[in-house]
């Protein structure tokens, strides 16, 4: 599949750049015709000689070195390609293409080239999950360029995470079926398929194909979400509460619509306007939210329980206005039922999604949670990580079943945890595993 396809690699400033001479080796083995560019921090961790030797072409590395008079060398580089890999990816070369930015040899080439373009990320766990790097990629794919996701494990700084670029084994193997379902395309099969790597697409686009992607994931599928937080009335004027937005639950729904189902969505109090389109019940208490959930169990396929649901309510409610009288004001308090844990050991043909909005021993607490009430999958979010959680609207969650971590999705929108917290138990509901 790559025999004669021109294929820039660009490679960047990180630890993981040795690996690019790998994936170099790997390509032209595989009959593609390679041309490296380097960067100016990738050349502290390999040399350009290296890199001639095993592409056969030379390297480029600086704008202004111009070899042949006849030609621009990053306009002539930008138009032959069939394919521009970035790899390894660091946070700064994505963000100068989120941003345009061109002021060096790599970052100029790709805003001339409109080749497809694909990048491999690779850098440290707490950047590659940093919210400002998370919202740069998002703005790639939304241009239609391709993330090839990084691993997880140990990485060169010691710590242990998401952030390892990918073997240059399974990096070859996305660009064979990219040029696959290319070829596929030009043959007028699979196209929709080969449109997702075109750097043509607009934001709309992109979204839009995403949907057609995804439709069927929940066609013919009832879906009940819940979002925000459930008042506890102490009188007419006060109330106990949390402080859940809404957001993820909003998002959940306008999502899973996305994705083909006919979603109910139940909100109790929330700080922003849910997304049009969508049945929406408001309810106020836990109370209210169990009997409005309970009117749709029955009948429904998912409930994805994302509100936040009071434990406990006052033991009594005053009619009137509670007046200052002493010092100490004592409230008694009972618990409320437990939604989850009660659909949990009533459900039979549903699929029962929770949340776990946690501080600590995130996955003890998880598993536990998911274990007792009898969940099919349980996403646990740490309330205390900065940009994500409660009133934000970027979240990092990690997805549990009964066997452990399915899944940690690392800082991003809440749209897109949403979308790949849907696409696993969209999987598992049609049997299959992700």
């Amino acid at each position: 599949m790559l025999k004669g396809k021109v294929i820039i690699l660009g490679i960047t400033g990180g630890i993981a750049a040795y690996k690019g001479a790998a994936l170099c080796s790997k390509l032209t083995q595989k009959g593609a015709d390679v041309h490296v560019i380097m960067t100016a921090s990738a050349k502290e961790f390999i040399t350009e000689l290296t890199l001639q030797s095993l592409s056969r072409n030379p390297v480029y590395s600086d704008t202004f070195d111009e070899r042949e008079p006849s030609v621009v060398s990053h306009i002539h580089l930008a138009d032959a390609a069939d394919l521009v890999l970035v790899a390894p990816a660091t946070a700064n070369i994505i963000g100068k293409m989120a941003h345009g930015l061109a002021d060096d040899m790599l970052s100029t080439t790709l805003l001339a080239t409109t080749a497809p373009i694909m990048v491999a990320p690779a850098m440290n766990v707490h950047m590659y999950s940093h919210p400002a790097v998370m919202q740069n990629m998002e703005t790639l794919v939304s241009r239609g360029v391709k993330m090839i996701e990084p691993g997880e494990g140990l990485l060169a700084c010691g710590y242990v995470g998401k952030g390892r670029l990918e073997e240059p084994e399974m990096i070859v193997q996305t660009i064979e079926r990219f040029f696959e379902q290319e070829d596929q395309k030009h043959e007028g099969r699979s196209k929709s398929e080969a449109r997702w790597f075109g750097n043509e697409s607009t934001k709309a686009q992109a979204a839009g194909l995403l949907v057609s992607k995804n439709k069927l994931l929940l066609s013919g599928k009832k879906v009940v979400v819940t979002a925000g937080g459930t008042i506890e009335r102490i009188d007419p004027v006060r109330y106990i509460t949390n402080d859940s937005s809404g957001k993820m639950g909003f998002a959940i729904a306008k999502v899973a619509q996305e994705m083909g189902a006919e979603v109910q969505l139940i909100a109790a109090n929330t700080s922003v306007e849910p997304p049009p389109g969508i049945s929406l019940e408001r309810v106020q208490s836990a109370g209210d939210m169990y009997d409005a959930v309970l009117r749709q169990w029955g009948a429904c396929d998912m409930v994805v329980m994302a509100a936040a649901v009071a434990d406990y309510r006052p033991l009594e409610v005053a009619q009137s206005k509670i007046k200052k009288k002493d010092s100490v004001l004592t409230l008694e308090l009972v618990k409320n039922v437990d939604i989850l844990e009660s659909l949990g050991h009533s459900k039979k043909h549903q699929f029962l999604v929770g949340f776990a909005a946690e501080t600590e021993n995130i996955e003890t607490y998880a598993i536990d949670k998911l274990e007792r009430k009898n969940c099919d999958l349980i996403a646990a979010n740490d309330v205390t990580v900065e940009g994500a959680g409660f009133g934000a609207d970027h979240n990092a969650v990690q997805i549990y079943d009964r066997s452990g971590m399915v899944e940690r999705i690392p800082v991003q929108s809440k749209e897109e945890v949403a979308r790949k917290l849907l696409a696993i138990a969209a999987g598992r509901m049609g049997g299959v595993m992700h």
